[in-house]
């Protein structure tokens, strides 16, 4: 079990410290604040493959999360799985909505309530605190339904800010929103995400005690491979699974971003099928003893929300001595929207070595606080509860 638990807790911190990499360039690449980094007619291969590879992030974490469920549901019971996995939904979205958003943006009023990860796993969480008592196959159909599924929906839209239109943006359709004072912004839309957590909570039984381990690893790969198999097919013939079909570019070099440029918002068949292939294939491979690294990035997988609220804290931060420093008034990073469409600042930003650097800088200093976050948490967990909803 301990082996196992670590190959999960080394993926999910490999992806932690990949994803603070896109949140460092939000804040400090001046690019950010021009274009799409994914944008073929404006981007170079650097910058490209800065954001693509954080791709991997949300749905593997999505995913793990369903695993994580398993187990927990393995050891304590379905019905105890039920109300945690509902009462921690409920606490996510919360966190998403005050701690998060004031976070991301500093400002009290809270005029910018951005629906992302964290809001998606809590709603997924909920929706499966239900699903969980279903056939096992009924729940494996309902979640290749949702992740194959959801692109028949691409060309359906509702128009307007009413009631429909929003509860179809939080569904499948990606859309902000202005309410007086408040801006919303649905960029996780909530069908293809539930699928994936579905899908990730039924592969975890996998993982349970009882299964035998010597299967698991073949079918991890097996189901790698066939994702990854399944995504070169289906991208390579444009025939379904994204709607951003990829084309001849100006160069090779910019035809293959164009083939690997699939859509996240909402996550894509082809998206889903490109990040967690991989994703199985490489946790069928790091079942064995960590070494010295290995230990120390699953550290931010063990401490994963710990992790995700103090990196956005500390970049926001540093953002603030970015603007100081640039010449710009430090009220500028009090943000009432997205930071990179705030008006006053138009012309900030620093180059792409720079928001490297920043990244390198901040997990270095990440660690010693998820170091001891971890070891807070293992020496106070069975007296304060609590500690298991962060």
């Amino acid at each position: 079990m301990k082996q196992r638990i670590e190959s999960l807790d080394l993926l999910r911190g490999l992806v932690m410290i990949i994803m603070a990499l896109d949140h460092v360039r939000d804040y400090f690449h001046d690019d950010a604040f021009l274009y799409s980094p994914t944008d073929l007619s404006r981007t170079n291969v650097a910058l490209f493959f800065t954001r693509w590879i954080t791709h991997f992030c949300a749905p593997v974490f999505v995913f793990l999360a369903g695993i994580s469920a398993c187990l927990y549901g393995g050891k304590k019971g379905r019905k105890a799985l039920s109300f945690f996995l509902f009462t921690r939904g409920v606490w996510l979205v919360l966190v998403e909505l005050f701690i998060i958003s004031l976070f991301r943006t500093f400002n009290l009023s809270f005029p910018f309530l951005n629906l992302q990860v964290i809001w998606v796993i809590g709603i997924s969480m909920i929706v499966l605190s239900a699903l969980i008592y279903v056939h096992r196959n009924l729940l494996l159909a309902v979640g290749i339904v949702l992740v194959a599924g959801h692109n028949l929906l691409d060309t359906v839209h509702v128009q307007g800010e009413g009631v429909l239109a929003f509860g179809w943006a939080l569904l499948h359709d990606p859309k902000t929103f202005t309410y007086g004072h408040w801006i919303f912004v649905t960029r996780y839309p909530l069908l293809p995400w539930i699928g994936i957590m579905t899908m990730g909570y039924y592969i975890g039984r996998y993982y349970l005690p009882d299964y035998d381990p010597d299967e698991r690893r073949p079918r991890l790969v097996m189901l790698g491979f066939g994702a990854i198999g399944l995504f070169l097919l289906l991208r390579g013939t444009n025939l379904y699974g994204d709607a951003d079909h990829w084309s001849g570019q100006k160069s090779a070099v910019f035809t293959v971003l164009s083939f690997f440029n699939v859509t996240k918002y909402p996550p894509s068949l082809l998206y889903t099928l490109m990040t967690i292939g991989p994703a199985l294939i490489f946790l069928a491979y790091t079942e064995r003893p960590l070494g010295k690294w290995g230990v120390r990035v699953a550290l931010f997988g063990r401490t994963a929300m710990f992790y995700y609220l103090a990196h956005i804290l500390l970049i926001h931060i540093w953002a603030l001595v970015g603007v100081v420093v640039s010449g710009y008034h430090l009220s500028d990073m009090i943000l009432s929207g997205a930071v990179n469409a705030q008006p006053e600042l138009k012309g900030y930003g620093f180059p792409l070595i720079v928001v490297y650097l920043v990244w390198v800088g901040l997990i270095v200093v990440l660690y010693p606080l998820c170091k001891w976050y971890d070891g807070y948490k293992r020496a106070n967990q069975a007296t304060r509860w609590w500690l298991s909803y962060i």
